[in-house]
Order: C-alpha cells, then structure tokens, then sequence
C-alpha cells in the first residue's frame, strides 16, 4: 500500500517561500510517477507539478518559475520549493503519486491527507 505523508504547510506573507516535503512508503519515488495538486474549498483540485520516472519535470502555467518539484532518491521524498508566493496560491496541497505509464491525465492514483498552505497580501 503506497501512503503519502505531507508537511512544511504553514502560513507566510506574500512574496516569500515554503517547502513543502512528501515522505513516501509502499514504492520508490523513482518508480512511479509523483507531483503536487492544490485544492481551495468549493474547487476542484489541479494539478500543480509533476516528475516522472525518469525525472521530467511539468508545472502548471500559474506556478512556473516560482515553484520547483525535486525528489531526493536516498531520502524516497518529494519536494515541492515554493517561492515568490502570491495569495491566490492559498490552497491545500496533496502529494500525489501514480503507478499507470505516463501518470494521470486529470486525477492520481494516490493522495496524501494535504497540507495548509496560506499566503497573506
């Protein structure tokens, strides 16, 4: 059984930086495909970042340049380094991981509990 536990959410004002790290069990980060959604209340949730196996990195349009997804082997974490954060980056973020070739297309195949993430203006 694959479990995903998040941490690093917390609050901070605007313009400044979190980290968000996703430990791993039940597979290695290098064996499935990972990322990062986010989900406000009342939205659906979406995809943020994503790695594949082979470690390509994507990031949704909203969030490239300021957030960076890494995964460290040894470790069998997941990263998601968040700078530069803007209020509307408010929003739970889930770990995410996916044994199908290729990963999701819109929902994964496994989610961590979440971790608050709350930027003030």
């Amino acid at each position: 059984q694959v479990q995903l536990v998040e941490s690093g959410g917390g609050s901070v004002q605007a313009g400044g930086s979190l980290t968000l790290t996703c430990a791993v069990a039940g597979t290695r980060v290098t064996s499935v495909y990972m990322g990062w959604f986010r989900q406000v209340s009342g939205k659906a949730r979406e995809a943020v970042a994503s790695m594949s196996r082979r470690g390509v990195r994507e990031y949704a349009a909203v969030v490239k340049g300021r957030f960076t997804i890494a995964r460290d082997d040894a470790e069998n974490a997941l990263y998601l380094l968040m700078s530069d954060l803007k209020p509307e980056d408010t929003a739970t973020y889930f770990c995410a991981a996916d044994p199908r070739p290729g990963g999701w297309n819109t929902d994964a195949y496994y989610y961590g509990q979440g971790t608050q993430v709350t930027v003030s203006s």
